[in-house]
């Protein structure tokens, strides 16, 4: 803008050479000779000059006489800002529709740059003032390490997390296998610990292991992530979808990583994510350490530690344990089957929708949010993990088969069921513990049915026959034997007869 105002007033009003004028401004003698000499053709009074605004003025000194229908219709930009949103729309096309309603138009080029200036003007950005402790803003890096497999040579990549703290800089960098729920968790762990404490609030953009339902205004945190956020004693904000501006800081990091620590790992080779992590901890220690001009040779540890250590969330004892959740259904045998392992749960919950929540080393099972069961938990697939307070009593009773209780029955009925007891229970190796729990089961099914002084009788006899099933005791009760047959005496006397050949006769 032209300083025509004070020009005119060194001039008119207090009596400066041309001379002065100038160098008291400025400008050339030229410019304050010109500049008088124009405000004198318009016959401007200084009263007046001083009254207009400068670019009033300029338009009255310097402003060219526009012929009548000279002028040229502008552009409607908020029209055209929306007509670009729709599939397939160019400022091009924009242009040819716009000089079938003006021929005598602007031409392309100005046409675009005035688009371009009502844009700038209305892109405005917020700058956010950061307060110490408040953020830690997380994202993933788009340029990826790698490793190196030893076997095949294969360059493997992997992905590299970063995050700062935005109100002192201070960077956190560290590669990881992908970017699934568990190592997006365990990286946050990481972080926290990288700091010695935790903000206020983690800024991640709504990646599907942050979000489980993205939204401008309600996103829906994945639950093991709430869960993180709970156990560290802060809060989950996602940035808006789309919204880079909302973790600017984090996404100008990303960028300093990518310069200071990848660019600097071109030529090195890995062949473990521990071995490149290494070295990413070395390059990062010489980031924060760097000194930063724009803040006066201080570096990002310096002044994390002057400012920003002191305001954040002093770390639980206990370090967090990453988890997942599942939804399953309780099966008629009251297990809830989890990546191929089966887990009780009580029996009273068959046909139940529950959730569980699954760490390295335990399984737990909620139903509404209270927990129902708790077991170790197990990688071997197909097989069953079982508490025996979820079973059934009847099956309880069948899974344990205990024989103690078996034989304190037996024993209270007699010494010949007692030790008939022992014979079933104590059968050789070609039958099967359950088949021979279930003998003894039997057996105190038949001294239910028939009493106990019958049982007595018929495990007897079943003794001197040899018997070694509960079905012989059954026999014997059924026909009514027990009744009849009486056991010979011990010290029988043999009958001599000349029709009685004897034993000898047989041997």
């Amino acid at each position: 803008m032209r300083k025509i105002r004070e020009i005119l007033r060194l001039r008119w009003c207090l009596g400066y050479g041309v001379r002065q004028t100038a160098a008291s401004v400025g400008v050339s003698t030229g410019v304050v000779s010109q500049t008088t000499a124009r405000a004198s053709a318009c016959e401007l009074q200084w009263s007046a000059a001083e009254a207009l605004s400068e670019a009033e003025l300029e338009q009255r000194l310097y402003g060219r006489v526009v012929a009548a229908g000279a002028i040229r219709p502008e552009p409607d930009p908020a029209c055209m800002e929306a007509e670009l949103r729709r599939v397939g729309m160019t400022l091009e096309l924009l242009h040819l529709e716009y000089l079938e309603q003006h021929p005598t138009g602007l031409r392309y080029t100005a046409f675009c740059e005035r688009y371009r200036r009502w844009k700038r003007r209305h892109k405005v950005t917020l700058r956010y003032p950061h307060k110490a402790g408040e953020r830690l803003q997380v994202d993933y890096s788009g340029k990826r390490p790698s490793i190196t497999s030893r076997e095949t040579g294969e360059r493997v990549p992997v992905e590299l997390f970063v995050s700062v703290l935005p109100a002192s800089g201070l960077i956190f960098a560290k590669a990881t296998r992908t970017q699934q729920l568990h190592d997006w968790v365990s990286v946050h762990v990481d972080a926290l610990e990288f700091i010695g404490g935790a903000p206020r609030a983690l800024v991640p953009d709504q990646l599907r292991s942050a979000v489980s339902e993205p939204d401008v205004y309600e996103p829906v945190i994945n639950r093991t992530y709430q869960e993180l956020a709970r156990h560290y004693g802060t809060a989950v904000v996602p940035a808006r979808p789309a919204s880079p501006k909302d973790k600017g800081k984090v996404e100008r990091s990303v960028l300093t990583a990518q310069r200071w620590i990848l660019a600097r790992l071109r030529n090195e080779t890995f062949f473990s994510l521990s071995e490149l992590n290494a070295r990413i901890a070395e390059l990062l220690a010489d980031v924060n350490a760097r000194p930063q001009r724009r803040l006066g040779g201080v570096s990002r540890r310096d002044l994390f530690e002057r400012i920003e250590r002191e305001a954040l969330i002093a770390l639980p004892q206990k370090r967090f344990e990453p988890s997942s959740w599942r939804a399953a259904k309780v099966n008629t045998d009251h297990h809830v089957e989890l990546e191929r392992h089966y887990y009780s749960a009580p029996y009273l919950l068959i046909g139940e929708r529950v959730e569980a929540r699954m760490t390295a080393q335990s399984v737990e099972i909620f139903l509404r949010g209270q927990r129902v069961a708790a077991h170790a938990r197990s990688y071997e697939p197909y097989r069953m993990t079982t508490d025996p307070a979820h079973r059934p009593p009847n099956h309880a009773a069948w899974v344990e088969q205990d024989p103690g209780g078996l034989l304190a029955w037996a024993s209270g009925v007699g010494p010949h069921a007692e030790a008939y007891m022992r014979r079933l229970l104590d059968a050789d190796g070609n039958f099967h513990a359950d088949t021979r729990w279930r003998s003894g089961c039997g057996l105190r099914r038949m001294g239910g049915k028939y009493g106990v002084e019958r049982t007595e009788r018929a495990c007897e006899i079943a003794l001197r026959f040899g018997g070694r099933s509960y079905k012989v005791v059954a026999n014997i009760l059924k026909h009514g034997r027990d009744k009849h047959e009486q056991a010979a005496p011990p010290d029988a006397v043999l009958i001599e007869h000349d029709q009685v050949r004897g034993p000898e006769y047989y041997q």
